[in-house]
């Protein structure tokens, strides 16, 4: 027997939508739009699958979610509920995997690849069907929530398949297939490719994968180191491995104001409530963050942020907040009205140092 790389992918079906209709009987089988209501200026978070028929999708503004689907149903999002749903799965998720990598809230990969050693790659792929199917029916009975899986020999074809039929999906592409099954595809179904690229690439005449397979020539507006890049990608090539305990590099919370404001008690409130957010998120994972961002937005979209780094990481949630109110005085970012307010963390370590008290000013 030899161990091929068996690698799955497994993805919630829009998962904050999906926990609201569990947990909310009434809202199953109508358009759930998890977000800021469209009365105030917020985006969507998430969109069940009834509302992404009309086109309602995570990012698009709640207003214009609402002119798509004027009988949509807008729930304010829980993420404290979402978090240990997540969790609640992930621990599930662990035990079938050799190596599990969490990359966000509702999606990992699992790599099984010690479970299914067969004689010949494809056979093994075969073997983590039965593997990807007690997955589902585990979570499905533990969870009363629907995942799809993708079943590949590498990261990238394993998520192009999870995502290929979904929701409740189980997608299985044999590595002798894989180029063909990426053929019939569109560009913009491989990762690495842009808005920017797209376009460019549309505008010589590539609309399908196939097209960038039996590519020879270069393409103008795209480099050719990036070309070559999304090549391989085309040709179903991989060779990142499944990395247990991904480093997380940054994280980061915002608000974005119903109206442009200056009210120094309510950015103040914003605040407290994004450092209280953050270093439970540290506590979490536990991680203690020694670097520290402030970013605010204006009325005319124009973006600033200012970062500081402290002497010892802390997950304080009141040194965290301190310390953003003394980036704002100190680059006098209050000076006209602000569209948008955030706090982010970064330079992540596992262990607390001694934390000394510093000589903030007044919070704003």
């Amino acid at each position: 027997m030899t161990t091929f790389p068996v690698i799955l992918h497994v993805d919630m079906d829009a998962f904050f939508a999906s926990v609201e209709q569990r947990d909310h009987p009434e809202l199953r089988g109508k358009p759930v739009v998890v977000g800021a209501s469209p009365e105030r200026r917020g985006v969507v978070c998430a969109a069940s699958y009834e509302a992404r028929r009309f086109g309602i999708h995570s990012a698009m503004p709640s207003k214009a979610a609402l002119k798509r689907c004027p009988q949509a149903l807008f729930v304010p999002p829980d993420m404290q509920r979402y978090r240990r749903e997540s969790n609640r799965i992930m621990d599930l998720l662990s035990s079938f995997a050799d190596q599990m990598e969490q990359v966000s809230v509702d999606e990992a990969y699992l790599d099984i690849s010690l479970k299914c050693q067969s004689e010949d790659h494809d056979t093994s792929l075969r073997h983590a069907l039965a593997q990807a199917r007690a997955i589902k029916q585990r979570v499905l009975e533990e969870c009363q929530l629907t995942i799809s899986v993708g079943i590949a020999g590498n990261k990238l074809m394993a998520k192009i398949a999870s995502d290929y039929d979904k929701p409740d999906g189980l997608i299985l592409i044999p590595e002798a297939d894989k180029v063909a099954f990426l053929a019939a595809l569109p560009i913009r179904r491989l990762p690495g490719i842009g808005q920017v690229t797209e376009q460019a690439l549309r505008q010589a005449g590539i609309q399908r994968i196939a097209q960038l397979q039996r590519l020879a020539t270069q393409i103008k507006g795209v480099s050719s180191n990036h070309l070559k890049q999304i090549q391989e990608l085309a040709m179903g090539v991989d060779h990142r491995r499944v990395e247990q305990n991904e480093v997380i590099k940054s994280m980061s919370s915002e608000t974005t104001f119903d109206e442009d404001t200056q009210d120094r008690q309510r950015i103040s409130q914003c605040l407290r409530e994004q450092a209280e957010e953050l270093a439970g998120k540290l506590r979490q994972r536990k991680l203690h963050a020694q670097g520290i961002q402030v970013k605010v937005r204006y009325s005319d979209f124009k973006t600033l942020s200012r970062q500081t780094t402290l002497t010892d990481p802390t997950q304080e949630k009141e040194l965290i907040y301190k310390t953003v109110c003394w980036l704002l005085a100190r680059e006098g970012l209050i000076s006209r009205p602000l569209r948008l307010i955030g706090t982010g963390l970064h330079a992540f370590s596992e262990q607390p140092h001694l934390q000394l008290a510093l000589p903030f000013p007044p919070a704003p």
